[in-house]
C-alpha cells in the first residue's frame, strides 16, 4: 500500500515538473546553505582541535583578564618579569617563557605597512618552549638563536609581492620602527594571518622599540610529567594572587589550559554557526510556504479527482497520505539537491582556501549525521507544510467534490 502511495505521489509531481522545481527552490537553497555552513564550521572546529592537541595538555597560558586581545592592546591585568619569576619558582613548572606582542610600522622596498611583531625570549629555555608551543616550522633559512639581536624571522606572506610590491628574501633588511633587522629565516605557510604576516625578533629589541622594559602580554609554561596541570594552575594562581594582594575570584589575571582555550574557541564558533544557520533557515521557511501553496493549488485543481477517488472507495486516510507523500517528496528531493549543492560549495571553499591561502584550517567536514539530519529535516519541512492542504483534501465530501467545476 505504501509503495502505491509513493507511486501516485511521484506521478502527480512528475506531471507538474515546472511547478515542482519552482517549489523546491526555497528548500534546496536553504539546505545547501545549512550544509555548507555547518560543514565548514565543523571542519574549522576539527582543525582547531587538532592544533590544540599538538600543543599538548601539559601547557598553561597566563594572561590578563582581558585575554590575549588584539596586538598591542592592554589587558585588564598586566604581567611582568616579576610574575615570570614567581611562576618559575612554583613547584611542577618545567619551563616558562614570556611573550610580548605589538603592531609596528615595517618598511621595505620604500613601502611601509603596520604588521604584527612578536618577541622571542632571550634565554634558551624560553626559546625552546615557544618553538614547541607555536609549532614554528622554517621554510627557508633558520630560526632565531641566542644573541640574535638584529635579526628577524618573517612569515610566509613576505615571500610574495602583496605586502611591499616585492618579495622579501633571506639576507634582506627590514626597517621596524626605523631600526634595521636582517631576515635570517622565513616560516612555512600556516594559513594564520597573524603568523604568515608576522615578524619575530628578540625580546630585548622589541622591548626597546615599544618602551616596555618589564611587561609581558602572555606567559606560557610547561608542566613536569608527574604533576597535574590543574593543581599547578591553582598553586600559581594562589601565589600570584597573594603577591598582588587580591581576593579569590577577583584576580586581574587568568590561567588557562589548552582545553579551556579550546572550549572558548568552540563556544564562539558554535554561536556563530547557530546565527548563520538561523539566517539560512529563512530560506527553508520560504520553501515550506512554497510547498504549502503548491499543495493547496494541487488540491483545488484535483477536486473532482479526489471526489472520484472517494466515490470508488478511497478513505480519508488514503487521500491524506497521498497528499502528505507528495509534499514530503517535494521536501526530500529539494533536500537531496540542497545537500549536493552544499557539499560542493563547502568543498570548493576548502579547495580555494588551500590553494590561495595555503591554510589547512578551512576544511569541509561532511559528517553522516549532518547529511542524514539535513535530509530528514527537509522531508519534515515538506510533510508539515503539506499537512493543512492534505487535511482539507481528506475532509472533502465526495458529492461536493464531484460537483466542483
Amino acid at each position: 500500500m505504501i509503495s502505491e502511495y509513493f507511486r501516485l505521489a511521484f506521478t502527480n509531481l512528475f506531471n507538474r515538473k515546472l511547478r515542482s522545481w519552482l517549489t523546491m527552490i526555497g528548500i534546496f537553497i536553504g539546505i545547501a546553505a545549512v550544509v555548507a555552513l555547518i560543514s565548514l564550521g565543523q571542519g574549522l572546529q576539527q582543525a582547531i582541535n587538532n592544533q590544540f592537541s599538538l600543543i599538548g595538555a601539559d601547557k598553561l597560558f597566563v594572561t590578563g583578564k582581558g585575554g590575549f586581545g588584539p596586538p598591542g592592546s592592554d589587558s585588564a591585568g598586566k604581567l611582568d618579569t616579576h610574575d615570570l619569576k614567581i611562576i618559575r619558582k612554583s613547584s611542577g613548572v618545567e619551563s616558562v617563557a614570556g611573550r610580548v606582542f605589538n603592531s609596528l610600522p615595517v618598511e621595505f622596498n620604500d613601502k611601509q605597512t603596520i604588521q604584527f611583531v612578536a618577541s622571542m625570549p632571550d634565554d634558551l629555555e624560553g626559546m625552546n618552549l615557544i618553538e614547541e608551543v607555536e609549532l614554528f616550522k622554517i621554510d627557508k633559512g633558520r630560526f632565531l638563536r641566542l644573541n640574535d639581536q638584529n635579526n628577524a624571522v618573517v612569515g610566509a606572506n613576505y615571500l610574495g609581492e602583496g605586502l611591499f610590491g616585492k618579495g622579501v628574501n633571506l639576507g634582506n633588511s627590514l626597517l621596524i620602527k626605523d631600526q634595521k633587522f636582517k631576515v635570517v629565516g622565513i616560516l612555512k605557510k600556516t594559513g594564520d594571518p597573524g603568523i604568515d604576516s608576522g615578524i619575530v625578533i628578540s625580546e630585548e629589541k622589541l622591548r626597546g622599540l615599544i618602551n616596555r622594559p618589564e611587561e609581558f602580554n602572555a606567559i606560557m609554561l610547561k608542566i613536569k610529567k608527574s604533576y597535574d596541570p590543574s593543581k599547578v594552575a591553582e598553586e600559581i594562581t594562589k601565589l600570584m594572587r597573594d603577591d598582588r594582594n587580591q581576593k579569590k575570584d577577583k584576580e586581574d589575571f587568568q590561567i588557562q589550559t589548552p582545553e579551556q582555550l579550546l572550549q572558548s574557541f568552540n563556544t564562539v564558533l558554535n554561536i556563530v554557526q547557530v546565527v548563520l544557520v538561523g539566517i539560512a533557515a529563512i530560506s527553508l521557511v520560504v520553501g515550506g510556504i512554497g510547498i504549502m501553496n503548491t499543495m493547496y493549488t494541487s488540491v483545488l485543481e484535483r477536486t473532482r479527482e479526489i471526489g472520484i477517488m472517494k466515490a470508488v472507495g478511497a478513505k480519508n486516510k488514503d487521500v491524506l497520505l497521498i497528499m502528505l507523500f507528495e509534499s514530503g517528496l517535494l521536501g526530500l528531493t529539494g533536500g537531496l539537491i540542497g545537500i549536493m549543492i552544499g557539499a560542493g560549495l563547502s568543498k570548493t571553499v576548502e579547495y580555494v582556501a588551500t590553494q590561495a591561502m595555503g591554510t589547512t584550517l578551512i576544511q569541509a567536514h561532511l559528517s553522516p549525521w549532518l547529511l542524514f539530519g539535513a535530509l530528514l529535516f527537509s522531508f519534515g519541512i515538506g510533510t508539515l507544510s503539506g499537512l493543512m492542504p492534505a487535511r482539507r483534501a481528506a475532509n472533502m465530501e465526495p458529492v461536493d467534490a464531484l460537483r466542483y467545476e
